[in-house]
């Protein structure tokens, strides 16, 4: 993590008063929450509409915090103590980060798309630590605080740094791409979450494509989901110096799965041109696709194909994510509850519906967020979309939820689809259908908040 005096801090951001008596003060790593500061931090208060952080800086200090930002238009800052102000503690955030990543000798992998960036960051990061030292975005912080904090995070030994790169809107990861400068960025596909903000798939694709804006200008690799018309349109312009490979399940891309098979404990599949047997503990044939990303970008870094099995092997991904767990009642579930998209929710369907071995399988689905003015139509669609002949019985919670319901009820006979607005009624119905013959899958977006339901059926 960073650690610099505040002298050196002072020449890194534009700092508006004098410190002095503070030169030699030392901080180490940074943060932006009082509660969680840890000794030698540069505590970071953010001003917002409901909530001010400034007024924290003194417990902050008094809790270990070497130093902290204060923003120029609050009034009051604290005397005799070590205090930098800033035009704005945001952009000083950034900049701060900025100024960090440019002194580091990293190398960066950059990695976004609509669905699977957070599994392909994982694995990414798994086959580059079978050579170097790698760390990675943590969690969810892959906007505009949380990548600056990510970077400052990174410890100046770090051989490479694999950084996620969410979006909401046109610019944001461009910006996110320009602090970052990667010398490798990959694309994992582009799906319909964002359609809310963007208006149409179109839209989505230029503004994941906004990743290549920060690529080291002396090349690179740009790595994408080849089976998109529409990345492989955005980029047929391209001009820079980086080199393009590209990844998927038909032939013409540059790395495909051939022998691929799928089971409860992961997949195994072999790639165009290698002999090697790949075993992904992971499930869903989807993430093999997450898989061929983050091989691309090992291979770029002399990491052999031969050798992967080994990263694969070790591999555990971020919470939530096609997580299996076993309930009270021995049944299987599959926690895939951080979020949800037309395109994952298909994919998660296939894979319980493919899946041998199990005598009864419910499918637990929520809201899906962001998806504009046709948001009806795709759960609808949702529920339409399920197999009756694979599926046992369809439960779903939430407004929108219940357009899933009723897209189900289509093709299903009532009495196996259920909808519900409320969690307790949910899981109190849900319970009398599990047992150890049961497989069970819980998916929607993040804010349906569904891991509760999970939670209620563990052991």
């Amino acid at each position: 993590m960073i650690k610099r005096t505040l002298h050196q801090i002072q020449n890194m951001i534009k700092v508006e008063n004098e410190l002095i008596s503070f030169q030699e003060v030392s901080i180490e790593g940074v943060s932006i929450d009082s509660r969680k500061i840890t000794q030698g931090n540069l505590f970071i208060p953010f001003k917002g509409e409901h909530s001010d952080g400034h007024r924290f800086v003194e417990d902050a200090l008094k809790k270990g915090a070497a130093a902290a930002l204060w923003q120029k238009d609050v009034p009051n800052p604290p005397t005799n103590l070590p205090i930098l102000v800033v035009e704005d503690t945001l952009l000083a955030l950034q900049e701060l980060a900025r100024s960090y990543r440019n002194e580091l000798d990293v190398k960066v992998v950059g990695i976004t798309g609509s669905n699977g960036k957070t599994t392909v960051k994982d694995m990414t990061a798994n086959l580059l630590a079978l050579e170097y030292k790698v760390q990675k975005t943590e969690g969810n912080y892959n906007n505009h605080i949380g990548m600056p904090l990510t970077i400052l995070s990174l410890d100046e030994n770090t051989d490479i740094a694999v950084l996620e790169m969410g979006m909401s809107g046109r610019g944001e990861i461009e910006f996110l791409s320009k602090l970052a400068r990667p010398d490798v960025v990959a694309i994992t596909n582009i799906g319909e979450s964002h359609l809310q903000d963007l208006g149409s798939r179109e839209a989505i694709a230029q503004a994941k494509l906004e990743i290549i804006e920060g690529l080291n200008e002396n090349g690179g690799l740009i790595i994408y989901f080849g089976d998109e018309t529409l990345l492989r349109e955005g980029l047929s312009s391209y001009q820079g110096r980086a080199d393009i490979k590209t990844f998927g399940r038909i032939s013409t891309n540059d790395l495909y799965p051939v022998e691929l098979e799928t089971n409860q404990n992961g997949s195994t599949f072999k790639i165009n041109g290698v002999e090697t047997e790949f075993a992904l503990p992971v499930l869903g044939a989807h993430n093999v696709l997450n898989a061929l990303s983050a091989m691309l970008a090992a291979q770029y870094f002399h990491i052999p194909f031969h050798k992967m099995n080994d990263g694969f092997s070790s591999l555990k991904l971020t919470n939530m994510r096609m997580e299996l767990v076993e309930g009270k009642n021995g049944e299987k579930i599959i926690n895939d509850a951080y979020n949800a998209s037309p395109t994952s929710m298909k994919a998660a369907i296939d894979l319980v519906s493919n899946l041998p071995d199990y005598d009864r399988k419910i499918l637990v689905l929520g809201d899906m967020l962001e998806l504009g003015e046709k948001e009806k139509e795709f759960h609808v669609e949702m529920g339409k979309y399920i197999d009756p002949e694979k599926i046992d019985y369809v439960f779903t919670f939430g407004k929108l939820g219940a357009e899933i319901a009723a897209g189900a009820k289509t093709i299903f006979s009532a009495e196996r689809v259920f909808s519900y607005t409320e969690k307790p009624s949910l899981i109190e119905e849900l319970e009398k259908y599990t047992n150890d013959e049961t497989l069970v899958l819980v998916k929607a977006s993040r804010g349906m908040k569904l891991e509760e339901v999970v939670n209620a059926l563990l052991k």
